[in-house]
């Protein structure tokens, strides 16, 4: 009896394990299975445990894919349709304040002022020569333009988006449906609407929501005044650069990323490779905007908070695009010399000598500190030899004003010291941070720059300890200073933002980066996390929190900016504005009317750009300051605003070949806002006919200041000029070629 009951007890065992087995086989494909999916694992942790604990329908890869397909649709389309919005926003904008379909041709071209006129000047004569090639022959070998001065006009003053715009105006046929001057203002539209598209695309990439976009592109109109100069001067070089610069933050974003496609991580490097050429070619000061960026990604590199082979893929696109921007552009000697050359040729020579820097031991730390040393005076090193080498004269008088700008050097340099005097080389006034204020951009910048800045500097003292850094990053570790593209953008951030702060112009490069950087930061759940990290917040879920604060106050701030800006904006495009300016209109008609074609004017440099756009006459001066022979024809010119003789301006103009002279009396009559800082001022101080005696200026020469002396028409000044037209803003004189010298 015992027997049979140990067989039933044997074969009973043996029963439950088989059930046991098999009801563990599926446990244990699951778990097999669960772990490939990291993505679901990751927005578990993200949620509550209560909310863990709740059974979830699993999601089919079509759905997966059809849920990723409709977001990346829906952010494209809203960040299209924002850039297309600006661009319109911009072209009605525009009509409005100058009624510029009602004008005429010349009207209209008047809008164009200082330096903008020239570059629409060099446009129009591109479309009226026979062909192509002449035409950029023409400009190239330029000697219509500014007298006794044969130029090239495409190097010297960057002409490659007027000779982009001409060819495709004739290409496309549209002599027939649009007017030149609506096709070139158009464009330029559009790159701002690309530019504000770009902005929108790289908030979007570093939050991972197009709400960020959204938010990006109501600051940056908001605050418009302060992140673009399209509405005074459409046609400046940095209006048709910086779409470009853009294009390329927004791809070299991507490309930081870590864990991206391979095909998504390829198209970002042509698109980077692309974009920086193109920037180079667009404007003369990119290559310095290039450097500060190449000091970011080298910070970035020495930190090791990326990976390395990356950054120096970049560094070669730097030399690529130097090297066909110096070919392009006639051998432009600029490139050659350009800090950027040399700090990335000093980059690319410490790889070639693999230095090992990267290792948290105290030897290595010591070899850091010798790399940095090492990288900056190899930068210097090369930069000095190559301006040795290297026959140059472009941007010198850059270094005299930077000199003169930090106290280095004091001067009376008449150049020096209206360069000083200019708002954009000024520091920024307090109606600029109180415009940023009041619009709530700059309280949220410094909070993300704070919280992004001190979560970097945690990552940086790790590295430099030995710890390696996390594969993936989730939303649970609050570690977002360790995402390469975060921390580069923190760094570009600081450095623009420490040149804006010395320099006023600076502003325009820096603002719409804090339009993104602020916008990605409120709309990111890892940067509230990170800030609850070191908060230890217990008594809400920090992830439930961080998620519930990326929606809400984007949303909140959103409906604020609507309510408070939205109608002003509305209200601009509703009123009519009026650009009045007949004194001008007289002075261009009576130039095209009544003096020779072989005509020389001489005056202030803003208005012989009018002059040179308007009429095609031949000038003496222009208003561009990148060039050391220019900016001394200028000074040369405006001594007709100063206390000198008759005799010493009649010989400085036919110097210059000059048969007309013009006097404007806004400056003969200056009534500045700074002191010392009027034209007038300015040459006294210059001449040497300004004394300085206990605090107190005394103005002393043997002569009146000739723009008031010449109204009078008295000897000896009707010996040298005649009256031949005035109004009441300007008075034209010939300049006589028989003199009698009587005193």
């Amino acid at each position: 009896m015992k027997r049979p009951e140990l067989n039933r007890k044997f074969d009973l065992q043996i029963q439950v394990s088989r059930e046991a087995y098999k009801g563990s086989t599926p446990e244990l494909r699951e778990r097999k299975k669960s772990s490939c999916l990291e993505n679901e694992q990751t927005a578990l942790q993200a949620l509550p445990e209560k909310t863990r604990d709740i059974p979830t329908m699993r999601r089919s890869p079509k759905y997966v894919l059809f849920q990723r397909f409709a977001k990346l649709f829906l952010g494209c389309l809203a960040a299209v349709t924002s850039g297309m919005m600006y661009a319109l926003y911009l072209s009605t904008y525009h009509e409005r304040r100058f009624w510029f379909s009602s004008r005429q041709e010349l009207e209209r071209e008047i809008t164009f002022q200082g330096d903008s006129a020239i570059y629409y000047s060099f446009y129009k004569e591109m479309l009226k020569a026979p062909s192509f090639e002449r035409g950029v022959y023409e400009l190239t070998h330029n000697n219509k333009t500014v007298s006794l001065k044969t130029i090239n006009a495409v190097q010297q003053m960057t002409l490659y988006p007027e000779l982009i715009a001409s060819v495709l105006y004739q290409a496309t046929g549209s002599e027939e449906v649009i007017e030149p001057v609506y096709f070139y203002i158009g464009i330029v539209f559009g790159l701002q609407g690309i530019y504000v598209t770009a902005l929108f695309v790289t908030s979007w990439v570093m939050s991972g929501t197009w709400l960020a976009g959204m938010l990006t592109v109501a600051w940056f109109i908001i605050n418009r005044v302060d992140t673009t100069r399209i509405e005074y001067s459409i046609p400046l070089r940095e209006n048709w650069a910086l779409p470009y610069f853009a294009c390329q933050v927004a791809a070299l974003t991507g490309y930081l990323k870590n864990n991206i496609n391979t095909s998504v991580e390829r198209f970002c490097y042509l698109l980077v490779s692309a974009s920086t050429y193109t920037f180079m070619m667009m404007w003369e000061y990119s290559h310095y905007l290039l450097f500060l960026q190449a000091i970011s990604l080298f910070l970035l590199d020495s930190f090791s908070l990326m990976q390395t082979d990356k950054v120096h893929e970049v560094y070669k696109i730097y030399l690529l695009s130097l090297f066909l921007g110096y070919l392009l552009q006639f051998e432009n000697p600029a490139l050659l010399v350009s800090p950027l050359l040399s700090l990335v040729a000093s980059l690319m020579l410490a790889k070639c000598l693999q230095l090992n820097v990267k290792k948290g031991t105290r030897i290595a730390r010591m070899l850091k500190v010798m790399y940095f040393y090492l990288i900056f005076t190899l930068t210097v090193m090369l930069n000095v030899v190559m301006k040795t080498f290297v026959p140059h004269k472009e941007n010198g008088h850059m270094l005299k004003f930077l000199e003169a700008k930090f106290g280095l050097n004091m001067t009376k340099n008449f150049t020096m010291n209206w360069l000083l005097c200019q708002e954009s080389l000024q520091a920024p006034s307090q109606d600029f941070f109180l415009r940023l204020t009041q619009s709530s951009l700059l309280p949220f910048y410094i909070l993300v720059l704070i919280i992004c800045l001190f979560s970097v500097i945690q990552v940086i003292f790790r590295r430099i300890n030995g710890k390696p850094l996390k594969e993936i990053v989730t939303l649970e570790d609050g570690r977002i200073g360790e995402r390469p593209e975060i921390v580069y953008h923190v760094i570009h951030t600081i450095l623009l933002g420490s040149l804006a702060m010395v320099l006023e112009g600076m502003k325009y490069l820096w603002t719409p980066y804090v339009c993104m950087l602020a916008a990605f930061g409120v709309c990111s759940p890892e940067l509230w996390m990170t800030l609850f990290k070191w908060l230890r917040l217990r008594a809400v879920h920090p992830i439930f929190l961080a998620l519930i604060l990326s929606m809400a106050v984007p949303t909140i701030i959103g409906f604020s900016l609507w309510k408070e800006f939205f109608p002003r904006i509305m209200t601009e495009l509703s009123e009519l504005q009026e650009f009045y300016d007949p004194d001008t209109v007289e002075l261009m008609t009576w130039i095209k009317r009544q003096a020779p074609v072989a005509a020389v004017f001489a005056g202030s440099p803003q208005l012989m750009g009018v002059i040179k756009l308007c009429t095609g006459w031949m000038v003496t001066n222009l208003p561009l300051y990148n060039d050391e022979d220019l900016l001394k024809r200028n000074e040369n010119i405006y001594q007709i605003y100063s206390k000198r003789s008759a005799e010493d301006i009649y010989k400085i103009l036919t110097s210059y070949k000059a048969n007309y002279l013009i006097v404007e009396d806004a400056i003969c009559n200056e009534v500045g806002t700074m002191r010392g800082c009027r034209v007038k001022d300015l040459l006294d101080i210059a001449n040497g006919h300004v004394v300085c005696e206990e605090g107190d200026n005394f103005t002393y020469s043997k002569y009146g200041r000739f723009c008031h002396e010449i109204k009078i028409n008295y000897s000896p000044y009707v010996n040298y000029f005649t009256r031949v037209y005035w109004n009441r803003s300007y008075f034209v004189y010939k300049i006589n070629t028989v003199i009698s010298f009587q005193s």
